[in-house]
């Protein structure tokens, strides 16, 4: 099955709207999309009906951002509820400090010598709930500091650069169990991504599984094809279901586009057995 189910739209930081996230996946033969923007749970009607006219099948998910050993991790849910209260709640309260982050990044990007940062970074967010990193990254390339996203990041936006930021996210038993209560299954999103030593990942995947987590993604867009090879044997050797997405953002931003990722190991028990 070509099951995507981690992209994101302009309700959090990708480049399209919900309803066109959905169309190009269906251009791409996604036969199973979950779109999962960050902390915000506003595009999933207009995605789920923009499947229904599509013909394609769809997955209401989330991606939550979480605070665990001085890093962010981030937690996908799947197939959830979401009106479920205690989902819609923990998000309200993850989002509500977004805005301070914001601001304290604009002034951070000021001391370093650019100025009106937050101003530029707002005019690309369409969400003014969640004003991101990626969209200071965008602004910056579009100032012409720096020639494309990543470099912004690896310049600016990561730890030790002069626009970083450090900020208290949930906490990850927070994260999966509004998860869990919105009936939903929780996702180890692109785990290569995390600075984590082996040390920190093997108690990051203690805790998850602890608090009721049930999965991982093996294959993601930013993921190498040996760091695949890794979370599937992680999969394997915790009994974890295994998860397939792009982590699509927009063409120009993102390595890998909907629907267009590698294909699970064969013997790996795909999370969409448990949400079809």
């Amino acid at each position: 099955m070509n099951a995507d189910l981690h992209c994101h739209s302009t309700r959090s930081d990708g480049w399209l709207e919900p309803a066109a996230v959905v169309r190009r996946a269906a251009a791409n033969g996604v036969e199973l999309l979950a779109l999962t923007d960050h902390d915000e749970l506003g595009g999933l009607a207009e995605a789920a009906e923009a499947a229904r006219e599509a013909g394609i099948r769809f997955v209401p998910g989330v991606e939550i951002s979480v605070s665990f050993k001085a890093e962010t991790i981030h937690i996908v849910g799947l197939g959830i509820d979401p009106e479920a209260p205690a989902l819609r709640n923990g998000l309200r309260q993850v989002r509500s400090g977004r805005d301070q982050r914001a601001r304290s990044m604009g002034e951070a990007l000021a001391a370093a010598g650019i100025s009106d940062a937050l101003a530029g970074a707002r005019r690309f967010a369409r969400n003014p709930d969640l004003v991101s990193r990626a969209h200071f990254a965008r602004f910056l390339v579009a100032s012409g500091v720096m020639p494309d996203v990543k470099t912004v990041f690896d310049h600016y936006l990561v730890r030790g650069k002069p626009g970083f930021v450090e900020h208290e996210w949930a906490s990850l038993q927070e994260a999966v169990g509004w998860i869990c209560q919105a009936g939903g299954i929780a996702v180890v999103a692109h785990p290569a991504r995390y600075r984590l030593s082996g040390a920190d990942m093997d108690a990051l995947f203690d805790s998850f599984a602890a608090a009721g987590g049930e999965a991982v993604e093996v294959v993601s867009g930013a993921h190498t094809e040996e760091e695949m090879l890794r979370f599937a044997s992680l999969a394997r050797r915790r009994n974890l279901l295994a998860s397939r997405a792009s982590d699509f953002h927009g063409e120009k931003e993102s390595p890998v586009d909907v629907g267009r990722c590698n294909p699970l190991p064969p013997d790996l028990l795909p999370v969409w057995s448990r949400l079809l």
